[in-house]
């Protein structure tokens, strides 16, 4: 791929022909609010926080499936983007249960952290309150649980499932209100396609889908992250042990996105598979 060259925010930067806005804004350490954006699955333009605007087209742009272009002129905070964004997020906050005081992810999610940037009010929009049609997925099974009051229908759960883990065991039911995650067959996730690798658990950006055995353990200021190899097989994971820091427990396993050889992905003995580390 060729090289071009674009100006975001009157600082010239460089990117590989193909590359999005958002991507190439990323790379160079230019911050664009996004929420549905996993660098690993095709752009879906859920969350409408990345608008930019572009020099010379008509309204503003979702960065992360706006493919730059060569002389590009992106501009991504302006006073109209703001207020766009703000209204965004309230609304966002209409679907999504504020239990930030007891939630795992409390310190680390983009919701709350781009809420306050934008010092949104919680209590525009009322609450949306979501008529649950079909049982939970996710109802009984040991590793992972499904809130569908938090969820914010970004899709980065159902497309990571389809385009790289390729289980294909989750999809969107419904509409509009009604609209949740589901893996289509109305039957228990065990009895689906899943293959329990938690790659939609590493996914999600609001803790809408979390490690069950790991809620109330510690959220991030409570643990210290260390690094190892996954011990199950030759591949050579890399694998983040997440460690309570008072009581030396491991709560539960990551990995980051970008490390070499599995890029955050992980099968099922990775991140629930770790219980023995404990015991003597």
């Amino acid at each position: 791929m060729g090289e071009i060259t674009l100006t975001i925010d009157g600082r010239q930067v460089t990117g590989r022909s193909g590359q999005t806005v958002l991507e190439i804004a990323l790379e160079n350490n230019i911050d664009i609010p996004n929420l549905c954006y996993d660098p690993r699955i095709s752009p879906t333009g859920a969350c409408r926080l990345c608008i930019v605007e572009i020099e010379g087209q008509r309204g503003l742009q979702t960065s992360c499936a706006r493919v730059a272009e060569n002389g590009m002129k992106v501009t991504t905070e302006t006073k109209d983007i703001a207020r766009i964004r703000k209204t965004t997020l309230e609304l966002l906050i209409s679907e999504h249960r504020l239990v930030c005081t007891t939630c795992d992810s409390d310190g680390d999610c983009g919701l709350q952290d781009y809420a306050y940037r934008y010092q949104i009010n919680e209590h525009r929009f009322p609450p949306i309150q979501l008529a649950l049609k079909k049982r939970n997925y996710t109802s009984g099974d040991k590793a992972s649980v499904y809130d569908p009051t938090k969820c914010i229908r970004c899709q980065r759960c159902v497309k990571i499932c389809d385009e790289v883990q390729m289980a294909h065991a989750l999809t969107l039911c419904d509409r509009a209100g009604s609209l949740l995650v589901s893996n289509g067959f109305d039957v228990a996730l065990k009895e689906s396609t899943c293959e329990t690798c938690g790659q939609c658990v590493s996914t999600c950006p609001v803790n809408a889908l979390y490690d069950k055995a790991a809620v109330g353990k510690g959220r991030p200021k409570d643990i210290q992250k260390t690094t190892t190899t996954c011990p199950y097989c030759g591949v050579g994971c890399q694998l983040d042990l997440n460690v309570n820091k008072v009581t030396g427990e491991i709560v539960r396993v990551t990995s980051q996105v970008g490390c070499i050889p599995n890029d955050g992905q992980y099968v099922r003995k990775g991140p629930f598979r770790h219980r023995f580390c404990g015991q003597r």
